[in-house]
């Protein structure tokens, strides 16, 4: 897709002053080429090189970690923060410990969290943050160590009116713990705000676990009622089976859907009996194991491995997994098996060709920013919660939740109707998330 005239300068600048971050350029790139109608309307967004400061990060931190492993040998990783932006509040984004991280990887999640966190209505920044660990075969007391080095030097750069970290992929409450251990034990405070995701003894949230999971089915299910459908009678498949996966089987079975295929790395599972999602959190969340043991349980089921889950046919498809998962390739198997609605519960899951082909065939495409919001949404009201000392119910937490993501969903569909895309729910959510953003920044002034 073509970018606006006074665009393309700008993403050309973006490419060339961040080389080899491939990830980060596609993100600028989707947003760029959906909010062209917006500098028609608002010149000032391009007058007052608004586009040029969302690109560049208001702050970015390297640095080196060392630790030291069960046997005794010092292990050396790379820690990373990018604080993007601060317009509407507290920078706020999770942190990723896996192999796979790299400065490009935290920038794109960074500049993808900017317009999520706006779209949610709630006082909160963009950043990310993150390192080339991975916790998966260490030892509790390696975990430990490792986040106690990341946190000596990370503890310098937050603080709950500065940069308000939460987890993500290969973070969860035991990290958090520890790295909130350290921060208490360095600082000397019992700043509750500084850190979201925390175990529920010590200040965390309810809801927080399904979070992400739950709104991506929340918001898949006004999609759905926008065609004038529901998830009753639909067949759904999700990609990955990892935290965001099995709380979206879980919402879509409480809703009438039935999920019947899931995936991890190895492959996937087929079971037209539908997904056991109690089997599955006992595989993935205790034992730590692979989704084909899965069919060792299971004998409806069956394990197909080293193809993609995108062949088994679909109403809806939660690509929840990790970046580009969805190809070209995959959206035409599920365009002609005949998907009506794909909600991303993952960042970024879904590449650019496939996102222009479930839009030419109608098909209700949500992206992250929108579908996914709902995991930083809670962290927010953690926030809230925290800083009222207060502690809410599941139920009530929930509501809230839901609650968010109609909304979003509502914004993200209005503004698409409003710049004359209608049903177009990328452009509603890049143009709403860009302007709420953008309008915050002309009034700040130039900083």
């Amino acid at each position: 897709m073509a970018l606006h005239d006074r665009l393309e300068q700008v993403y050309a600048n973006v490419v060339d002053r961040n080389p080899g971050e491939t990830e980060f350029h596609q993100a600028v790139r989707e947003v760029l080429e959906s909010i062209g109608p917006a500098i028609d309307e608002n010149p000032d967004y391009a007058n007052q090189k608004i586009i040029e400061r969302i690109c560049e990060p208001e702050r970015q931190v390297i640095f080196r970690v060392p630790w030291e492993d069960d046997n005794g040998e010092v292990q050396i990783n790379r820690g990373f923060r990018v604080e993007f932006n601060s317009a509407l509040g507290p920078y706020k984004g999770g942190l990723r410990f896996h192999p796979s991280v790299y400065q490009g990887t935290v920038k794109f999640l960074g500049f993808e969290q900017i317009f999520k966190n706006a779209l949610t209505g709630l006082p909160i920044g963009g950043g990310k943050g993150g390192a080339d660990f991975d916790p998966k075969g260490r030892s509790d007391s390696e975990v430990m160590r490792f986040c106690q080095s990341f946190m000596t030097e990370l503890h310098r750069h937050i603080g709950e009116y500065v940069d308000v970290p939460a987890g993500d992929i290969g973070v969860g409450s035991r990290e958090i713990g520890y790295l909130f251990g350290q921060y208490k034990r360095i600082t000397n405070r019992y700043e509750s705000g500084v850190l979201t995701g925390k175990h529920l003894s010590f200040g965390g949230a309810r809801v927080r676990t399904e979070a992400t999971g739950y709104g991506c089915v929340f918001f898949v299910q006004e999609m759905l009622t926008a065609k004038g459908r529901s998830f009753d009678g639909t067949q759904v498949v999700v990609s990955g089976s990892g935290n965001v996966a099995i709380y979206a089987m879980e919402k879509v079975h409480q809703l009438g859907g039935t999920v019947v295929a899931c995936s991890d790395s190895s492959g996937y599972v087929y079971d037209e009996q539908g997904i056991d999602v109690q089997l599955v959190k006992q595989l993935k969340e205790v034992e730590r194991t692979r989704i084909s043991d899965y069919v060792e349980t299971r004998p409806s089921a069956k394990f197909v491995p080293q193809r993609s889950v995108w062949e088994v046919p679909c109403h809806v498809a939660l690509p929840s997994a990790t970046q580009n998962e969805l190809t070209s390739v995959d959206a035409a198997n599920l365009i002609a098996n005949g998907c009506i609605a794909v909600g991303e519960g993952a960042n970024m899951p879904t590449t650019p060709d496939a996102v222009r082909m479930f839009h030419e065939a109608g098909v209700a495409f949500g992206p992250g920013k929108a579908a996914n919001a709902a995991g930083v949404a809670t962290s927010a009201l953690e926030m809230q919660q925290n800083a009222s000392r207060d502690s809410w119910s599941f139920d009530f937490t929930e509501r809230r939740l839901q609650e968010i993501m109609k909304d979003i969903h509502a914004r993200c569909h209005a503004t698409a109707e409003q710049y004359g895309m209608p049903g177009n729910y990328v452009a509603g959510a890049n143009i709403s998330g860009f302007t709420n953003v953008a309008d915050a920044m002309l009034r700040l002034g130039l900083i």
